[in-house]
């Protein structure tokens, strides 16, 4: 575990991200989950896994959907910037990516022997990835980034993975001169 952590640290992701630009990522991600949940169009996992899998190894100039609301969604929401630490996002599209890499695995031996409880899976799934997002983008509770925090409590996580994460005074205002 600490040398997949390690390897956090040292990635492309970066040390601090916008909070609303991550809060607008997961209600996109909300609504393709309910589309696929609703239409059963399990093939929609397989897209997510990818842009997780993208956000969570390269970082979000790699993902599709970070992408897409950086450069359309966000410039047209008026609110200042709120900045939060990258390394517990990145851990929760780390499990975003696991999730929907699972989903789509379980599709696939759906199609391949009609197995009903590997659908049945897909379905928890699917009901995991709407609720996970609709928190993040409705109420700014990440999941992902709570159980990070534990993982850092608990020691499995380094400090240095996340300096902010570990001191809160990291996250002071910027001084004003004048």
């Amino acid at each position: 575990m600490c040398s997949i952590m390690s390897a956090m640290s040292s990635s492309r992701f970066p040390a601090v991200v916008d909070d609303v630009t991550v809060r607008l990522i997961a209600a996109v991600v909300l609504v393709i989950g309910v589309v696929a949940l609703g239409t059963q169009q399990w093939w929609l996992y397989a897209v997510l896994a990818v842009d997780f899998t993208l956000r969570a190894a390269l970082g979000p100039k790699a993902s599709p959907l970070a992408l897409l609301v950086s450069r359309w969604i966000r410039p047209a929401v008026p609110a200042a910037k709120r900045p939060t630490a990258g390394p517990p996002k990145r851990f929760a599209a780390t499990i975003g990516a696991v999730m929907t890499v699972a989903a789509t695995a379980l599709w696939i031996v759906h199609l391949a022997t009609g197995s009903g409880a590997a659908i049945t899976a897909v379905v928890v799934i699917g009901a995991i990835m709407v609720l996970f997002p609709l928190l993040e983008a409705a109420f700014g509770l990440c999941v992902g980034c709570r159980l990070f925090a534990v993982l850092m409590r608990l020691g499995l996580v380094p400090e240095e993975v996340c300096l902010d994460c570990a001191d809160i005074t990291r996250r002071r205002a910027p001084q004003t001169v004048g």
